[in-house]
């Protein structure tokens, strides 16, 4: 539709005029956001409790993240890769340093966590074997390497064929996974990649011990351990990295979200041999590791040092879910996650339109398919703000049960 065509002149007529479809039309209008709160077009403000999916990991407008950005864009923007900027060296030292392992860590940059998942897949590609395995249900982007490990079909259909090589196994079954690596000559399995918690699925925590087996798997036939730590890393489960839950340390970390606290950048973190294996010209990016993307993701990192928001958002996210499961309330079957990264599971496929009831009670909080709201706020959230989404929540559960039993019996 050309401009001259376009007789709707708000702003959601503007974005249907000018943008691609892929997203469909946004319900909401948001012009401004301070802390944990949002502002829309109409002036009407809500407490954000998804985070743009997980990534303003310091809220919005953070004044540490201001800081560095206006003082680091005042100095230089833009290098690239051709040249070396202190501030993507100490960003890589920090998230190496933060692993706290022996081995050596060597990080690549990038722009989102798809990218960190495509560079992921090639350094699988360059051990010289040909089997990936991923988990069903696990999202790792929608470029072409990372959406063919993503074990959601409905996403790879439109798009096949996919690139070759990629097998998938039941999440948190260590048996299944063995099933289907000994399928095949074990031997010839390059990498496996899984989530420690998968978020886009369902916020999906595997059984207690199932990361050590798969560690323990991929050590006996020399395999990769690839965890997508995308969505998971960067305080948000209450510890720097979700894997370190469970007392492993993957061979590559895929990072993104919450690095940058708003600010777009992914990583790849290679430890020990999985680091040395991209050489020169075997992969890049442009802006990846710009320094005022890096310098927005060491205010997130000392932030969160300064401040313990890890274990805030541990303690957080203990007392929420206990919370939640108290309302024992008929359409939560079950409450998921860890941390600040939460999905209700629901009995009836109505997360839409708790969606929906929660931004009309001034609440953002998000889906993570039709039977699950999910829930990711900044980890500046405070208690008395988790206190009064819990306080709306009965009311939002029974509109929603209630809506769906009269949609139900007409």
């Amino acid at each position: 539709m050309s401009d001259s065509a376009n007789t709707d002149k708000t702003l959601t007529g503007r974005w249907d005029a000018a943008l691609m479809g892929n997203y469909g039309t946004p319900s909401l209008e948001i012009v401004s956001g301070s802390g944990t709160r949002l502002t829309d077009s109409a002036g009407t403000t809500y407490t954000d409790l998804f985070s743009g999916i997980a990534v303003n990991s310091l809220g919005h407008a953070h004044p540490a993240i201001v800081g560095a950005v206006t003082e680091q864009v005042a100095t230089l923007g833009h290098v690239s890769n051709i040249y070396i900027h202190p501030k993507t060296v100490e960003l890589a030292e920090r998230l190496g340093a933060a692993l706290d392992v022996e081995a050596p860590v060597r990080a690549m940059f990038c722009n989102s966590g798809t990218e960190a998942n495509e560079a992921a897949f090639k350094i699988a590609r360059l051990t010289g074997r040909s089997r990936i395995l991923a988990a069903e249900r696990g999202f790792h982007g929608r470029t072409m390497g990372a959406l063919s490990i993503t074990g959601q079909p409905d996403k790879r259909e439109p798009f096949e064929p996919m690139p070759a090589g990629a097998e998938f196994f039941p999440y948190g079954d260590i048996d299944g996974l063995r099933t289907v690596v000994e399928s095949g000559d074990p031997r010839d399995v390059a990498a496996i990649v899984l989530e420690p918690i998968q978020g886009e699925a369902g916020v999906h925590t595997p059984p207690e011990g199932y990361l050590a087996d798969v560690r323990a798997l991929c050590d006996e036939y020399g395999i990769l351990l690839v965890c997508d730590e995308v969505q998971t890393g960067i305080g948000r489960t209450g510890a720097m990295f979700a894997s370190r839950h469970a007392g492993i340390v993957p061979d590559v970390i895929t990072l993104a979200k919450g690095l940058g606290g708003g600010l777009p950048i992914g990583a790849v973190l290679g430890i020990g041999a999985a680091g040395e294996l991209l050489r020169p010209g075997q992969h890049g990016s442009t802006f990846g590791g710009n320094p005022i993307a890096a310098a927005a993701a060491l205010a997130v990192l000392d932030t969160i040092a300064a401040e313990h928001l890890d274990y805030h958002a541990y303690r957080l996210g203990r007392l929420m879910t206990a919370d939640i499961e108290m309302l024992d309330h008929p359409l939560v079957t079950e409450v998921r996650g860890r941390g600040l990264l939460i999905g209700i599971a629901l009995a009836e496929p109505v997360a839409a339109q708790i969606v929906e009831a929660a931004r009309d009670a001034g609440f953002i909080v998000g889906t993570a398919g039709a039977s699950v709201v999910r829930i990711a706020p900044p980890l500046i959230v405070s208690e008395d703000e988790i206190a009064a989404f819990l306080s709306a929540l009965p009311g939002l559960l029974d509109g929603a049960a209630s809506e769906n039993t009269d949609t139900n019996d007409r």
